[in-house]
């Protein structure tokens, strides 16, 4: 049979009746699980590379950017979700409406999407219980916090501080060229890749040397084994969570989301009392040009907007996952649509008004990259409501690896259940109606893996998955309406083939900003997944069985 036969719509309306999985979430249990996958660390970071480097008090409209092209996807998921109400997201809907080869694509790079985000999750959750103990004057071994790559980066960066620091001291006269050539071979010589001026050295020597970066440690030593314990131990956490049924992580994520929600409420509240509007003026600053590694670089202007949509899109892009758990859905044909909106609609509003507070509180250009919602409320004088952010933006971190694992599983149940996938996958779990053993099986890959390798290096990945899938939900919801106008559809698209069009160009426009070397694993992963598809599931399809 041919790679571009489709499933049946005939086929999904009898999966959904032999679901077998515990049907208990309601929309607003949904619309947190949506919530609870969009709000992380993200709120707390990305803003301030964001405003700091690329858009100034204009963020704001850099998230009115990014929030419009991910509601033309998300509304386009929502038709389908009320169309084809079963776990597999973009991958079932694809299946019914382009082919089994393209399903089988975008599914494969789903599996990437969800795995890479979560433990790229893991890793960050370690870095924020390290500032949430430091907060309290708990220290551990840097040994026990990191993979040894990104250990040794970090040592090396501490090394490169105090070597350029000492350098500009006896060389005061020294020009950008001397410095670069005097480093040249150094062996933290990377760590000055993207210094372009004599100012970015300036800078860049005034960071935290070996005796600052030591402060944080109990021990720097990194000569035996090194492990990030931290993100091993969550890994399990949420495995253990997501063994024991849905009812359990939803309650889970309930309560992560109302603390999260409460403290982002905190911060624009409480911030909005000490906005000086001078701090917004220009709204837009003035555009700039730089060239790194050869390649111009825009900041500021309207490019830079557009650059910083780019970057914060990537705190949007959970609201998919709430497609996935339409099987644990009481009423999935009306619910999962509304929860698909109404989550992204929240968190846009969110992340608008946060993003108008920070840049209200402190001048954009005096934020700082790496904390910027917290050093904004200690620059005035509410050194406590660090802690509140950092819990929030811990426990945010949780929930999010939470959902990402939730919907990774679910993609492998949808996959197993059309035979591309072995039955394993779709085995559930007698008592809680969970399928245990995939779970386990992706909570021990994301813990050895977050534990051991520079995952941060290779996280671009998830969103390049991502993207095609929103791409191809877009594409799909049209090619639906033209072969299955008779389908019967509780929510329809508006506008669908302009919302359609402008959600493939949108997000086949993004694919097109991410970096040379993620195009290349990317289409590696891609060949390997069509080789596992035509050695495998293309003859264990349950449509090639019939």
């Amino acid at each position: 049979m041919s790679i571009w036969r489709v499933k049946p719509v005939s086929a999904f309306e009898a999966d959904m009746k032999k679901g077998g999985l515990n049907r208990v979430l309601t929309r607003w249990g949904l619309t947190s699980l949506g919530i609870g996958a969009i709000i992380g660390g993200g709120i707390f970071t990305l803003t301030g590379i964001a405003a700091h480097d690329y858009a100034g008090p204009a963020l704001a409209l850099s998230f009115v950017i990014a929030g419009i092209g991910c509601l033309f996807a998300s509304l386009c998921y929502a038709e389908f979700a009320s169309v084809l109400p079963v776990e597999g997201s973009a991958y079932a809907y694809a299946y019914g409406t382009i082919g089994e080869v393209f399903a089988w694509f975008i599914g494969w790079n789903l599996i990437l999407e969800y795995m890479m985000g979560a433990t790229t999750v893991a890793v960050a959750w370690s870095g924020y219980l390290t500032k949430l103990l430091g907060l309290f004057h708990l220290k551990l071994p840097l040994s026990l916090l990191s993979d040894k790559a990104t250990a040794m980066e970090k040592l090396n960066h501490a090394k490169a501080v105090d070597a350029v620091k000492e350098y500009l001291t006896t060389h005061t006269a020294a020009t950008f060229d001397q410095i670069k050539e005097h480093f040249a071979n150094a062996e933290f010589a990377s760590a000055f890749k993207s210094l372009t001026t004599i100012k970015d050295f300036q800078n860049f020597a005034n960071g935290e040397g070996v005796a600052q970066f030591a402060e944080h440690y109990s021990s720097i030593d990194l000569s035996g084994i090194v492990f990030n314990l931290p993100a091993f131990l969550i890994t399990w956490v949420i495995t253990a969570i997501l063994v024991k049924g849905i009812k359990e992580a939803a309650k889970t994520n309930n309560i992560i989301v109302i603390i999260k929600i409460a403290v982002v409420l905190f911060v624009i509240i409480a911030g909005a009392f000490f906005i000086d509007t001078d701090n917004w003026v220009p709204f837009i600053p003035a555009e700039t040009k730089t060239i790194v590694d050869g390649v111009e670089k825009i900041n500021f202007g309207f490019g830079g907007v557009l650059t910083a949509a780019t970057i914060v899109f990537f705190a949007y892009i959970g609201f998919d996952a709430v497609s996935t758990q339409a099987g644990e859905a009481i009423n999935p044909k009306k619910d999962v649509p509304f929860a698909i909106v109404a989550s992204l609609v929240i968190c846009t509003i969110l992340y608008i008004l946060v993003s108008l507070v920070l840049t209200g509180m402190v001048r954009f250009d005096q934020l700082d990259k790496a904390a910027p919602v917290a050093s904004a409320f200690s620059g005035v004088g509410l050194t406590w409501a660090t802690f509140l952010i950092t819990i929030a933006a811990t426990a945010g971190l949780m929930s999010v690896m939470l959902v990402m694992m939730l919907g990774q599983t679910r993609i492998f149940l949808g996959m197993s259940k059309d035979g591309l996938l072995p039955g394993f996958f779709k085995d559930l779990h007698p008592k809680y109606l969970t399928p245990h053993k995939s779970t386990l099986l992706v909570g021990l890959i994301i813990s050895i893996v977050a534990a051991l390798t520079p995952i941060e290096k290779v996280s671009e990945m998830c969103s390049m998955g991502t993207l095609l899938a929103f791409a191809m939900v877009c594409m799909a919801v049209m090619v639906l309406r033209v072969k299955k106008p008779e389908l019967e559809r509780p929510y329809k698209t508006p506008a669908v083939y302009v919302v359609g069009t402008l959600g493939v160009g949108f997000n086949l426009f993004l694919m097109t900003q991410v970096r040379t070397e993620t195009w290349y694993t990317f289409i590696i992963w891609g060949t390997l997944g069509i080789l596992v598809y035509l050695l495998y599931s293309k003859r264990h399809s349950n449509l090639e069985k019939e």
